[in-house]
């Protein structure tokens, strides 16, 4: 994730302190010293609706794989025991999952740090209320377009309305909750009417997820913006960003998926800001850009380890058959080794990039889904070779 709140205007929230400590971007198996990554757990395959985006490749079928409920305290403690900082639920749609709450109280009795992610439409008055009671600490709807337009993409006729009725309940008792917009071709010109959104429902948070070809999300990969499309797409959010600090609103903005954004953040301070272009030279040198496979991990339902949850395509290990931790620090995995220390295996642009230190090599499951390379340059970064030239 890029912080455009903290980058731009200095503003702090939960995040940075696992994303700008001088020790960041130095870790090897965890988000930060002596913890593990933050782990995004697809708790279940199952959805209520059909996303053309899905990486999972979620259907209203519950897989007879699925953890049974035992199963999953068993991995929930493997996840305590290594000292993960937060621990994501999502799917399919996490709420669809029978024993969700049986869950999540178990991992915050755990002391774990619980998120949701969720498509929101199943989230009434009373469900808002057993979330912040059981200390969830936040909650990511996702909306990908205004009314008709999100209903297409979701494939639910009423979704939009849905959703917006489960953030507005999460509102009403002040139970932290933001919006997961995806960006693609389809949906870029309605990013006005989200920034909208944003003031109307004093809505605290927006993270704009750039697509990944993966699951579903392979299937629609022409929909994906062009580089110029993508520039100004960011140019919008900065712009946007911007104008809630002067207004001494609240909001925290992030971008997810692309690491090129903050090298284009910092590029754009350059020219316009130079004091500040250099504190945020600065933390993006701590981050140390992607760190798939060091401090994010996914886990599906069936109890599989990926490098994040968008690389699915290779499996690291099962939470049954080994613990968690010791899946996440075999370095003798070609794939979890070589994400660790990937900087050597890169090729293409990704190789010669001046500004490898901070972004890593950005997203490998797109260079995987393009050109059959996992460590192939990223298709998705638009910075022009002037400018990422040595």
């Amino acid at each position: 994730m890029i912080s455009v709140s903290r980058l731009l205007c200095g503003a702090k929230y939960f995040g940075d302190s696992l994303r700008y400590k001088a020790d960041s971007g130095a870790q090897r198996h965890g988000a930060a010293a002596a913890h593990g990554p933050v782990v995004v757990w697809n708790m279940t395959k199952a959805c209520n609706l059909r996303c053309l985006h899905c990486y999972a490749g979620s259907d209203e079928q519950v897989t007879q794989d699925q953890l049974t409920n035992t199963e999953a305290k068993k991995f929930i403690d493997q996840l305590a025991d290594f000292k993960v900082p937060v621990l994501l639920f999502s799917g399919g749609e996490p709420l669809t999952r029978e024993d969700f709450f049986n869950l999540a109280a178990y991992a915050g009795q755990s002391g774990l740090r619980t998120t949701l992610s969720t498509n929101g439409t199943l989230i009434s008055p009373a469900v808002a209320k057993d979330l912040k009671k059981l200390g969830v600490s936040y909650v990511g709807i996702s909306l990908d377009g205004i009314g008709a337009d999100n209903d297409r993409f979701r494939g639910h006729k009423g979704a939009f309305d849905a959703a917006l009725a489960g953030i507005r309940a999460c509102r009403a008792i002040e139970q932290r909750v933001g919006l997961r917009f995806t960006i693609n071709r389809h949906n870029y010109r309605q990013m006005p009417d989200i920034f909208r959104l944003i003031r109307e429902e004093d809505i605290p948070r927006v993270c704009f997820y750039h697509l990944v070809y993966s699951g579903r999300g392979s299937d629609i990969r022409a929909d994906d913006l062009s580089h110029d499309e993508t520039r100004a797409a960011l140019d919008l959010i900065l712009e946007q960003t911007k104008d809630f600090h002067r207004r001494g609103l609240a909001k925290e903005i992030l971008t997810v998926d692309n690491h090129a954004d903050g090298i284009y953040i910092y590029l754009s301070l350059l020219r316009s800001d130079p004091e500040r272009a250099a504190r945020v030279r600065e933390l993006l040198q701590m981050n140390g850009g992607n760190r798939s496979g060091i401090a994010i991990g996914a886990v599906d339902w069936a109890g599989n380890v990926y490098p994040d949850q968008f690389t699915r395509t290779h499996v690291l290990g099962n939470v049954m058959a080994r613990p968690f931790s010791a899946i996440w620090q075999d370095t003798g995995h070609p794939i979890m080794g070589g994400l660790k220390e990937r900087k050597p295996l890169l090729s293409g642009r990704c190789a010669s990039c001046r500004w490898l230190s901070m972004c890593n090599g950005n997203f490998r499951a797109r260079a995987e889904a393009v050109y059959g390379d996992f460590w192939a340059p990223d298709p998705a970064c638009y910075l022009t070779d002037e400018e990422i030239a040595p």
